[in-house]
């Protein structure tokens, strides 16, 4: 539905028109209209919808409906009071219509954020389970590290060291197995240390 567009049922806009068409003074209190077949050849719809349409008209004392004679107006003054009536009938066709497509509009937004939000958590959790495997220690003086390569390291499997920081030498990103550990080097690993590298160790 296109903004502003309301929609109401065709027997209610036929009912609409005819009344404007009274207070326009095309048609006359008392002047007979056409019959059924005729409106809805004018109108293009089916007899049912005309017939719904007089139903309405006749209600309101705008015309009267007589079988076998046919359609007469009968008030000029109902048909105006009608007018005004379907015109507020129209507003609130409209703001309905408007708060349904508002509604229809935040509850698919509403969607979107709610997958979002599962890949923000799912990506979330990826990263800070991946970084939650990321460990720095310092190594004192006495530890039995000291003087060792990397490679007799016991880190476990799935352990690496991924940089040294060593004072008055800076960073050493990815140590070979031939780089030896030094008191007071700070490793960064990706795992776990196993126990027994631990000792001479201290958490960053």
């Amino acid at each position: 539905m296109q903004s502003g567009e309301v929609h109401l049922a065709k027997y209610m806009n036929i009912a609409a028109d005819i009344a404007d068409r009274i207070v326009r003074g095309e048609y006359q209190e008392g002047q007979k209209i056409f019959g059924r077949s005729t409106l809805a050849g004018k109108y293009n719809v089916s007899p049912e919808t005309i017939r719904r349409a007089l139903i309405l008209l006749q209600e309101a004392g705008i015309v009267q409906v007589t079988p076998g004679v046919g359609v007469a107006v009968k008030s000029l003054d109902a048909a105006q009071k009608y007018l005004e009536d379907f015109g507020q009938r129209r507003v609130l066709q409209g703001l309905h219509e408007q708060l349904y497509d508002l509604v229809k509009k935040r509850d698919q937004l509403n969607e979107e954020i709610s997958k979002l939000i599962e890949e923000l958590m799912e990506h979330t959790l990826q990263v800070e389970s991946r970084f939650n495997k990321i460990e720095e220690w310092k190594v004192l003086p006495e530890s039995p590290l000291v003087g060792k390569y990397l490679s007799q390291l016991e880190l476990c499997d799935q352990s690496r060291v991924l940089t040294i920081q060593r004072k008055d030498v800076g960073e050493i990103v990815n140590p070979t197995s031939k780089n030896v550990i030094e008191g007071g080097d700070i490793i960064t690993i990706f795992g776990t240390l196993s126990a027994s590298c631990k000792k001479g160790l201290v958490r960053v």
